[in-house]
C-alpha cells in the first residue's frame, strides 16, 4: 500500500480548520457571556483580557485539534494499484475501503488546485461506469476513485497505466 504525499498534511489540516472554526467560534461566545456574567463592575481591562484569553485558547485548540486530525487522517490514508484493480483504504474512526475494477474506470482527471501547487501534489480522480458522484467543496465531483494528493510525475504514471488498462477494455470489442 502507497502512502499519500507529505503535502496532503497541510490539506488535511485546512479541512481540520474549516471544519472546527465554527465549532471554536460558538465556544467563544458561550464562554464569553458566560465569564462575563461574573462581572460585578464594568471594567472594560477586565473584559478585554478575558476575551483576549478566550481567543488565544480557541486558537491553540484549533490548532491543536487540526494537527491531530492531519497526523491521524494522512496516516490512515493509502492505495494500491493491484493486478485487477484499484484498492482505497482510508479513514481516522470508520475505516471505509474501496475497491475499483480496472474495467469500469472511463476517465482518469488530474486537478492541480493552487494550495497543490504550492505544495507540490496533484490530486487525481478516476471516474467510473454506473457511479453517483458526491459533491465535494466548491461543487466539483468526487469521483468513486478520488485519491487527494500525490507527486505530480507519479500522477501521470498513474494515468497513463490506467489509460492502457482502458485502452485494452475497449480493444477487445464484441
Amino acid at each position: 500500500m502507497q502512502q499519500l504525499h507529505p503535502g496532503a498534511k497541510w490539506l488535511f489540516r485546512f479541512r481540520a480548520y474549516s471544519s472546527f472554526i465554527f465549532l471554536v467560534i460558538i465556544l467563544f461566545f458561550f464562554s464569553l457571556s458566560f465569564l462575563t456574567r461574573g462581572l460585578t463592575t464594568n471594567s472594560g481591562a477586565a473584559i478585554f483580557s478575558m476575551i483576549l484569553i478566550v481567543l488565544l485558547v480557541a486558537i491553540i485548540l484549533i490548532i491543536l485539534i487540526g494537527e491531530i486530525y492531519a497526523r491521524m487522517a494522512y496516516n490512515r490514508w493509502f492505495y494500491e494499484f493491484t493486478k485487477d484493480s484499484l484498492r482505497l483504504e482510508r479513514g481516522i474512526i470508520w475505516k471505509i475501503y474501496s475497491n475499483v475494477p480496472y474495467e469500469r474506470v472511463q476517465n482518469v482527471d488530474i486537478y492541480r488546485g493552487i494550495l497543490a501547487r504550492i505544495l507540490g501534489y496533484s490530486t487525481i480522480d478516476i471516474q467510473t461506469a454506473g457511479f453517483h458522484a458526491s459533491y465535494r467543496r466548491g461543487g466539483v465531483p468526487r469521483s468513486e476513485g478520488h485519491i487527494p494528493a500525490v507527486a505530480p510525475e507519479k500522477a501521470e504514471q498513474i494515468r497513463e497505466f490506467l489509460m492502457k488498462k482502458i485502452s485494452k477494455k475497449e480493444g477487445q470489442g464484441l
